[in-house]
């Protein structure tokens, strides 16, 4: 181990897209970092392909406290890197985040304000550590590769997976958080379509059109409001298609945090989810995935990452 590294900080910092202010945003965050005497090394990503490689280049110069300054995509980045390195490895770094993305849901879930970034450092420098779960998907995709990707907030199926899509593009269109969302919902209503699917959630096996499903191991965007990283299961929302007047109430709930009490949802907490069957979209942490071939499996990975929690 690399002594010299043991308290220093690995930042990655991961500008948003079309964000004009991001210079002034970084220089900001680096006056509370020197203000509070952290010390730290400070890299930047120049694009979402170059996260992974520079959070493995912070990884294997010894860093062990790592941190993200981004949303749920570079998280997730960083979270698959770190699995793929070997457990001694993984249990040595503890991994920290500050949010700085269009959508930050994981961030948010453990109650980090995207506008108060002194708060933030403040909580990071007691070094609070908890082991989380992490959701994993296994399928095969059209090249006949078998891909593994983990996620720490959830993975969408069918609509929701077009929802994020478009609200991680009206975030970068029009600059706010709570316009993107309500922009993307109102969009939901015409773009209802149904998926026939064959689930298999605990004994149940499930064959019928579905407009959704979550599968969330947090918060998932509203949709699993009851799914914490660190109970070993995944909340699962099962969306059938509602009418326009059930819908539009489905919409108000899920604003409201009351999700799971509309009609059309159907909640379910397993360890694992089997699709058997299923054409439609599918998105990792607000991110579209490569369409899955055939059947594919998602599960959960009990206590596999050290993450820095507020006090």
């Amino acid at each position: 181990m690399n002594d010299a590294l043991k308290d220093r900080w690995g930042i990655l910092y991961c500008p948003k897209q079309g964000i004009r202010n991001e210079r002034k945003r970084r220089e900001k965050l680096q006056q509370v970092l020197d203000g509070r005497g952290v010390p730290y090394d400070f890299v930047q990503s120049e694009s979402a392909d170059s996260v992974e490689r520079l959070v493995t280049m912070l990884i294997h110069n010894g860093y062990k406290t790592i941190v993200i300054v981004g949303g749920d995509a570079a998280l997730n980045d960083a979270v698959n890197c770190l699995m793929r390195e070997e457990k001694q490895v993984r249990d040595q770094v503890a991994l920290g985040l500050i949010p700085n993305g269009h959508v930050n849901d994981f961030a948010h879930y453990w109650g980090f304000d995207d506008d108060n970034d002194a708060q933030t450092v403040d909580w990071l420098m007691k070094h609070r550590v908890r082991k989380i779960d992490l959701g994993c998907i296994r399928y095969e995709n059209k090249q006949g590769e078998r891909i593994c990707r983990y996620f720490q907030d959830c993975v969408n199926i069918g609509l929701s997976a077009d929802i994020m899509n478009l609200r991680r593009q009206a975030r970068q269109l029009l600059g706010s958080r709570k316009l993107a969302f309500l922009s993307s919902l109102v969009l939901m209503v015409f773009h209802r379509h149904d998926y026939k699917m064959r689930l298999k959630i605990n004994c149940d096996a499930i064959e019928r059109s579905v407009m959704t499903v979550c599968i969330g191991n947090a918060h998932g965007y509203g949709q699993t409001p009851s799914a914490v990283p660190y109970n070993g299961l995944l909340d699962v929302s099962l969306v059938y298609n509602p009418k326009v007047k059930q819908l539009i109430e489905g919409l108000w709930l899920l604003v409201t945090g009351r999700f799971l009490n509309h009609r059309s949802v159907h909640p379910y907490r397993t360890c694992e989810i089997v699709v058997e069957s299923s054409k439609a979209l599918v998105s990792v942490d607000g991110c579209p995935a490569e369409k899955p071939v055939g059947e594919y499996r998602i599960h959960v990975e009990q206590e596999v990452i050290n993450f820095l929690i507020p006090e």
